[in-house]
C-alpha cells in the first residue's frame, strides 16, 4: 500500500477546504487558554514566471539574516543553511505551497508493506551529481547510512528505527524498519532526504561541508566566512533548461533594517526574515514585493535541565533551581505575557504559541493549542513554594539582532512581574548555535522553522538523547508517547498522542514556547520564480530576472 501523507495544512496556511479535523482531546493543564491568533493576513507564497519575459543569466543577490552553519546535510541545524542547500542539494521529497509532500529525486511516494516494516521508493534515472557521479540507489543508501552512523549526525534520531537500507536495483531503494515509522516521507522531505555525492564523501569525509556536492540546479563555488556564499548554475542538472540565473550570491546581512534598505536600493534582489518594524515602509516602496506565509515552527526559550556534555550525550545533573525544580520553570512560563509580546514587539503580526504544533496543522488538538494563563502572581507563589529567593536571577542568551534584543527586553520586563530577574547576554547567531549544542547556558532563546509532520518538531528536541535535545530533557513517558506516535498510521490517533506529549511538556517546561512567526521575504519586482512555503525555506532554484513592467 502507499504510505499516507501527513494531512494537508488547515487554516490560514493552506487554501484547501473540506479537510477532516483531527480528533480533539481535553488538556490536563491547570488554567489554560487557547492562544489567540494574530490579525488575519493572507498568505503570498510565491511570484510566478508565467507570462513574464525572462532575461537569461545574471547574478541574483539574496540577503541572509544570519550566517548558515556547516553546509553538510548530516550535521547542519540552521534554517539559513537550508536556504543555501535548497539550490544545491535536492531531496528525495519536498513540500508544495499547500503543504503536501511531493516527489523530488524520487518519482513516486513510498510503497509500504502491510506490516509497515518495509518502505520502497523509486528514483529518477539519468541524473548526475554536480561532479558527474551518477545518482542511483547506492548513492541514496550511502547518504542515509551516513546520516545514521556519523557520530555528530543530527539526522539519526529523525529517521527512526531503521534496520537496514538496501539498493534493490539502480533506481529502487528499500528501507527496512524494526517497527513501523509513519513520519518517514516527511523526514525525507528535509535534510535527511538530501543525497550527497558518494565520490565527494569518500574524498572529503568529515570535511564534506566545505565543498558540498549534490544534485541541484546550482553547485557550490565559494564561501567567505561571515560575508557570503556563492553558487553557480550546474550544467549537469537534469532540468538545466529551466534554470535561468548564472549565479546566486547569499550575502550575510544580520541587521533587518539594513536588509530592508538594501532591498529598496536594489543592492539585493531578495531578503529573508524582514522585521515587522519595516513592513509599512516596504509595502509603500516602489519596485518591492512581499512574500508572507504562516510558519509551522516556533520561537521559544530553552531551559538547560541536563545538557552537561553536549547535545546527544546522556543527560547530566545541573544543580540549579530552574534545572532541578519544574515549579520554577512553570513559574517562568506563567510569567510570560505572550499576547503582549507579539503586540508590542511584532506589531501583532505574529501569533502567541505554547506548543510545537501549529494550530494550522491537522495534527492540532485542544491539548496542543492549550496555553498557560499569564499569571505573574501565580508565578511568584510557585517560586515561593519552591523555596527560591525572589527575584530569581538567571541569564538568557539570545542572538544579537535588533528584533531579538527587543523581544528579550520585552520578556525581561514581563517576567519581572512574576519574580524573575533576567540578564540578557547577546551572542552572534552561529556562536549561539554552538553554545546551544554544548550546553553552555542556563536559558537560551532560539526557534525552529517547523516541519509538516509533528515528529519533526518534537522527537528530535524532546526525546532522550536525540540530536536536537539541547535542553538535556529526559522523561520516559514522553519518550514512549513520541515513539508510539511515530508507529501509528491513523492521523487522529497520532494527533491524540502528540497532544498528550504537549500536556506533559507543559508540566515539565524544558522548552517554553513563546510565539509563531510569519515568514516575511522581500523581493525586487525585477525577479520572479521565487517562493517560500510553510517550512520557512526561500526557494530560488528557478528564479529569473524579468521585465518589471509586465508584473
Amino acid at each position: 500500500m502507499r504510505t499516507p501523507l501527513p494531512p494537508r495544512l488547515r487554516g490560514p496556511l493552506a487554501p484547501a477546504a473540506g479537510l477532516l479535523a483531527a480528533a480533539l482531546v481535553l488538556s490536563g493543564c491547570q488554567e489554560v487558554q487557547t492562544a489567540a491568533p494574530a490579525q488575519e493576513t493572507a498568505d503570498v507564497t510565491g511570484v510566478t514566471l508565467d507570462g513574464r519575459t525572462i532575461s537569461e543569466g545574471g547574478d541574483l543577490v539574496m540577503a541572509l539574516s544570519a550566517e548558515p552553519d556547516v553546509l553538510d546535510p548530516t550535521t547542519s541545524s540552521s534554517l539559513y543553511t537550508r536556504y543555501v542547500m535548497q539550490t544545491m542539494c535536492e531531496k528525495l521529497y519536498d513540500i508544495d505551497e499547500a503543504g503536501e509532500i511531493v516527489p523530488m529525486l524520487a518519482t513516486e511516494l513510498p510503497e509500504v508493506s502491510d506490516d509497515g516494516l518495509t518502505v520502497t521508493f523509486p528514483l529518477k534515472e539519468g541524473v548526475q551529481f554536480a561532479d558527474g557521479t551518477p545518482f542511483d540507489a547506492e548513492a541514496v543508501k550511502t547518504s542515509i547510512e551516513r546520516h545514521l552512523t556519523k557520530e555528530d549526525s543530527s539526522r539519526r534520531s529523525e529517521l527512526g528505527p531503521i534496520e537496514k537500507v538496501t539498493a534493490v536495483d539502480d533506481s529502487t531503494v528499500e528501507i527496512t524498519y524494526e517497527t513501523p515509522f509513519a513520519p518517514l516521507t516527511a523526514v525525507l522531505a528535509d535534510r535527511a532526504g538530501m543525497i550527497m555525492s558518494p565520490t565527494e564523501l569518500e574524498k572529503a569525509g568529515d570535511d564534506f561541508g566545505e565543498h558540498p556536492v549534490c544534485v541541484g540546479a546550482f553547485k557550490f563555488v565559494e564561501r567567505v566566512p561571515q560575508t557570503s556564499i556563492t553558487v553557480e548554475r550546474d550544467p549537469l542538472y537534469y532540468d538545466a533548461e529551466n534554470v535561468h540565473l548564472d549565479t546566486i550570491t547569499y550575502r550575510i546581512i544580520t541587521d533587518a533594517s539594513i536588509r530592508s534598505a538594501n532591498l529598496r536600493s536594489g543592492d539585493v534582489q531578495v531578503a529573508d526574515t524582514l522585521s515587522t518594524q519595516d513592513l509599512a515602509e516596504l509595502e509603500d516602496a516602489d519596485g518591492v514585493g512581499l512574500l508572507e506565509v504562516g510558519s509551522l515552527g516556533y520561537q521559544a526559550m530553552t531551559v538547560n535541565v541536563g545538557n552537561t556534555d553536549g547535545v546527544g550525550a546522556p543527560p547530566g545533573t545541573i544543580d540549579t533551581p530552574i534545572a532541578t525544580d519544574p515549579r520554577v520553570r512553570e513559574a517562568l512560563s506563567m510569567a510570560v505575557d505572550r499576547e503582549q509580546l507579539v503586540k508590542s514587539v511584532f506589531n501583532d503580526r505574529f501569533d502567541p504559541a505554547c506548543s510545537p504544533i501549529s494550530p494550522a496543522s491537522t495534527f492540532s488538538t485542544a491539548a496542543s493549542e492549550a496555553c498557560p494563563e499569564y499569571d505573574p502572581e501565580g508565578a511568584k507563589a510557585l517560586l515561593e513554594e519552591a523555596g527560591v529567593e525572589v527575584p530569581y536571577k538567571i541569564e538568557i542568551k539570545v542572538t544579537n539582532t535588533p528584533d531579538t534584543l527587543r523581544l528579550a527586553q520585552a520578556v525581561q520586563a514581563s517576567v519581572a512581574e512574576g519574580g524573575f530577574e533576567l540578564t540578557i547576554v547577546p551572542v552572534e547567531y552561529s556562536s549561539l548555535l554552538e553554545v546551544q549544542e554544548q550546553g553552555d547556558f542556563d536559558l537560551l532563546q532560539l526557534g525552529w522553522s517547523g516541519r509538516v509532520d509533528p515528529h519533526g518538531n518534537m522527537f528530535n528536541f524532546l526525546s532522550t538523547g536525540a540530536g536536537n535535545n539541547y535542553s538535556g530533557y529526559s522523561n520516559p513517558e514522553v519518550d514512549d508517547l513520541l515513539t508510539e506516535a511515530a508507529t501509528v498510521i491513523d492521523p487522529a490517533e497520532r494527533a491524540d498522542l502528540y497532544g498528550q506529549v504537549v500536556t506533559q511538556v507543559q508540566e515539565d517546561n524544558p522548552i517554553i514556547y513563546l510565539y509563531r512567526t510569519r515568514s516575511l521575504t522581500g523581493y525586487a519586482d525585477e525577479v520572479a520564480g521565487i517562493s517560500t512555503y510553510a517550512d520557512g525555506v526561500v526557494r530560488l532554484s528557478h528564479a529569473a530576472f524579468v521585465d518589471p513592467n509586465e508584473g
